[in-house]
């Protein structure tokens, strides 16, 4: 039985048995065998004892899926109380600024100007007519229904990319506002996935995915007709059995945003 050990006294009697090895057999030739397998068993045990050094005991190949899923389970709890503390603060400076602009003319004169850019940038209520667009992953037993090397599990979940292509068509359709389940998102909201779930200011979401635009029906339909994204989902719901409807609304409820406006990155369009 071979026994290894950590540090480098193993790795250093390897090397010394290898190069007996080569003096060996002086009269004789020696063959590439007899050259080579003495070094593939010194790497060998330099590779072993190297493994037993970093591992410490432990696996070096653990299963990490579980690790993450609690670590994403603890961001959501921070990102929730977090939330909580920006929605007290944000009240605090509220009733701060109208206490301040009761008596004080500029200021109430500012907070007038601020108050009429809140509606065009999201953080009003607003309901009107629109459409609702729901997307869904294909039921479990359309697995049964596809031809053995025909698709893949990816072409039976919905994507980041099919969520995006339907907010881009209804925003060029002239959307006033929409929401994503029910959540209000702005045009600087971003669209990203984990996994077959919808990652949005924080919270995971999973389908079926729920948008809602306000505005004109049939400019909002035309746009999604029109857009390349759009038809190649609805290609992929007549090939895999995805879900994808459209409904017109005659009173969509999107409520204020209530994310971070915090703007990091801008550019002039030329």
């Amino acid at each position: 039985m071979v026994e290894y050990t950590s540090g480098t006294s193993s790795w250093r009697k390897a090397v010394l048995r290898a190069g007996r090895a080569f003096t060996r057999l002086p009269g004789r030739r020696r063959s590439g065998w007899t050259l080579g397998v003495p070094l593939i068993a010194a790497a060998a045990g330099l590779l072993f004892t190297m493994s037993a050094t970093v591992s410490a005991g432990t696996s070096l190949r653990e299963d990490r899926r579980v690790a993450l899923g609690e670590l994403i389970s603890k961001k959501e709890a921070e990102t929730q109380d977090a939330r909580m503390r920006v929605d007290q603060l944000r009240n605090e400076i509220d009733g701060l600024t109208d206490a301040l602009a009761v008596g004080d003319g500029p200021v109430a004169q500012e907070h007038a100007r601020g108050e009429g850019y809140l509606s065009a940038a999201g953080l009003t209520a607003v309901h009107g007519r629109g459409l609702t667009v729901r997307m869904d992953d294909a039921p479990n037993s359309a697995d049964d229904d596809l031809t053995p090397g025909a698709a893949t599990q990816d072409d039976l979940v919905v994507h980041q990319q099919d969520v995006q292509a339907v907010v881009n068509a209804l925003w060029a359709g002239g959307a006033e506002a929409m929401t994503i389940m029910n959540v209000r998102v702005i045009t600087t909201t971003a669209v990203q996935c984990v996994g077959n779930t919808l990652l949005l200011d924080g919270k995971r979401y999973s389908p079926p995915f729920v948008i809602s635009a306000i505005g004109d029906p049939a400019r909002l339909q035309a746009a999604l007709d029109a857009s390349n994204g759009v038809r190649a989902f609805r290609d992929a719901v007549r090939d895999y059995g995805l879900g994808y409807s459209v409904t017109r609304e005659a009173d969509i409820q999107a409520p204020a945003y209530q994310g971070s406006v915090l703007l990091r990155h801008a550019s002039v369009p030329r």
